[in-house]
């Protein structure tokens, strides 16, 4: 007999599904790689691209079925968006009553009447919040250990009717949207890459396992964890590129160019090559090294790279005006108060 699946969409169990019938699914573009399903046996839902019963199969389906996991105990509110700009974004958030959503202090934008916006100790999530005193100061040394506030900023809807709130980039880039549940409830980014999310996300830490891509990957040995079954909404600098690795499939990137990933991907460092590269190359000593399977969000202007160059120019620090299109240059600068 084949197996009989169910498939989580939107938060709602549908099926079951035989083999053949997830299969046909999946090419027709219906599902992707990580829309998430489950079958008898299971402990919990797994990503299609996980089972490899479904990457070709045919069959009929059972007649005599067990119950899936319940998803309504899933606890990430439900939430609509739209994202605005192009260089610099920022996210509209649409809210019904009772919703929230949680951001890092500072990065609101606006908000309409009938938003109440609370600060909290830790990062907003349920596990955080509903438990004792140490449970709310772990979830808030998690944020600091990561470079974060101690706090962050819930907005939630007390309106009969919609409300809205938005949240701007810190600088230069693009806003990247997820729902966690498409990526096995957990995307690891770089650890000042979280913008917002909605309330019940969980923002944690994620430990290098190996202490060579800790001390020399770029990110350092504490990348954060976003965990649970919302939209949560990461930045990152510059222009986005997305890629989708195959099993064994190796990638190899500059480590501040490494946005995010899914928690499949393996994720290690390697030497650029001779000591001439590494001196004169102008790209580090290290690139970080990216094996498949997974899904992987690559910036092109790592904020360090624009720091640096802002760094570079600033007078107090030796730097020169070039390029703005004076004749004399420099010396315009001597009649300045």
């Amino acid at each position: 007999m084949m197996s009989t699946w169910f498939v989580a969409v939107n938060g709602q169990s549908t099926g079951p599904y035989s083999d053949e019938q997830i299969v046909n699914n999946l090419a027709a573009g219906l599902y992707t790689r990580e829309t998430q399903v489950w079958q008898e046996g299971y402990a919990d839902w797994q990503p299609i691209g996980h089972v490899p019963e479904l990457r070709g199969a045919s069959g009929s389906q059972q007649s005599s079925v067990a119950s899936p996991p319940d998803l309504s105990g899933r606890m990430a509110h439900e939430i609509d968006y739209e994202i605005f700009g192009h260089e610099m974004q920022f996210v509209e958030i649409e809210l019904d009553q009772g919703e929230s959503a949680v951001a890092e202090a500072g990065a609101m934008m606006y908000m309409d009447d009938g938003i109440v916006m609370e600060t909290v100790f830790g990062d907003g999530s349920g596990s955080s919040q509903s438990g004792g005193f140490m449970d709310k100061l772990l979830g808030a040394g998690k944020r600091l250990i990561t470079g974060e506030s101690l706090f962050c900023t819930v907005f939630t809807s007390q309106f009969p009717g919609k409300t809205r709130v938005a949240f701007s980039s810190p600088y230069p880039g693009k806003i990247i949207p997820l729902d966690l549940k498409d990526y096995g409830g957990m995307v690891i980014c770089q650890k000042d890459a979280f913008l917002c999310a909605a309330k019940g996300v969980s923002i944690g830490v994620h430990f290098q396992k190996k202490i060579g891509t800790a001390l020399f990957g770029g990110e350092g040995f504490i990348m954060q964890k976003l965990e649970g079954d919302g939209h949560v909404f990461i930045h990152a600098g510059g222009m986005i590129i997305e890629k989708e690795l195959a099993a064994g499939e190796t990638l190899r990137v500059d480590t501040g160019c490494l946005a995010a990933l899914t928690q499949t991907v393996n994720y290690d460092i390697q030497t650029v090559g001779g000591i001439k590269s590494s001196i004169f190359g102008g790209e580090g000593f290290f690139f970080a090294v990216l094996t498949g399977p997974g899904h992987v969000w690559l910036q092109s202007l790592p904020f360090s790279r624009l720091s640096g160059k802002i760094l570079q120019a600033a007078p107090q620090t030796g730097g020169r005006s070039q390029g703005e299109g004076s004749v004399i240059g420099g010396i315009g600068n001597l009649f300045k108060d």
